[in-house]
């Protein structure tokens, strides 16, 4: 068999009542991603791997890039038991053993888990499973995905935002397992690109070049710099912004060129 990297440990005696048996070995099999009792057969390849992270990470290393590829979870069909090593179809117990997988189990995601602090749930209209509490979130269906109860009524929707990739790190947002965050405009990346872009004082979003913080104070600033600073005759001319939907021109200046007040939409630079 071919795994990723396993947590191995001494099979404990199956014996007592249901319930005992279902609870044995809970916690002490599977991979640095997910506590598990069981590992999947990859249909794509037909190999065995504890998670399909364990599988994506395994595949996508691979020399000849016609070989690389990621598992689809809703087409596992075949799971092996960890405690007894009997592979059996998709099931939420071992029809050898009786021990429980999962003590979360999805059987749409082919998903198992252990470790229910979490707070894992399925979401119907993602059609995937999630973490954090079902109560702490909800589906907003122009974005295509959940979102923090407190983004409900509170954040700029773009359509399938989350269906595309980080444009830091280029990673799939919909089903990775990194938080992510939306900026002002409604674009979505993660929560670790995102400070690491702050941190390089790019306060920009990579999409559509709108500011990601409240930038009133750094205009300001700009403000008084303009206004000691006269352009002469022969640079006196407008140019466009770029950040509304619409036309909005300006003296061009040297320093930072203004955006004209449209209803307070955008005052920036």
């Amino acid at each position: 068999m071919e795994d990723g990297d396993n947590f191995v440990v001494d099979q404990p005696a199956i014996e007592g009542d249901d319930h005992n048996r279902q609870n044995v070995g809970k916690m002490l099999y599977g991979c640095e991603h997910y506590r598990r009792r069981c590992k999947l057969r990859a249909p794509c390849c037909n190999q065995i791997f504890t998670c399909r992270h364990c599988h994506n990470e395994a595949k996508s290393a691979l020399s000849n890039p016609k070989e690389q590829h990621e598992i689809v979870r809703h087409n596992v069909k075949q799971v092996v038991c960890a405690v007894c090593d009997t592979e059996q179809q998709v099931a939420g117990i071992c029809s050898e053993c009786g021990v429980k997988f999962g003590e979360y189990y999805c059987e749409i995601c082919r998903f198992y888990d252990d470790d229910t602090t979490k707070e894992q749930f399925h979401c119907d209209d993602c059609g995937i499973c999630r973490v954090g509490g079902r109560e702490n979130f909800f589906h907003c269906k122009k974005c295509g995905s959940c979102y923090s109860v407190e983004l409900r009524d509170n954040h700029l929707c773009v359509e399938n935002s989350m269906k595309n990739h980080c444009p830091i790190c280029y990673e799939f947002l919909f089903d990775s397992v990194k938080g992510t965050t939306i900026m002002n405009c409604g674009h979505t990346m993660h929560m670790e690109c995102y400070a690491e872009m702050i941190h390089q004082n790019q306060y920009r979003c990579p999409i559509c070049s709108k500011s990601v913080l409240n930038m009133s104070g750094t205009w300001q600033r700009l403000d008084l710099e303009i206004e000691a600073t006269a352009m002469p005759e022969e640079y006196r001319y407008e140019v466009c912004c770029s950040f509304l939907f619409y036309d909005a021109c300006n003296c061009f200046h040297g320093v930072p060129n203004k955006r004209k007040k449209y209803v307070s939409v955008c005052l920036s630079y």
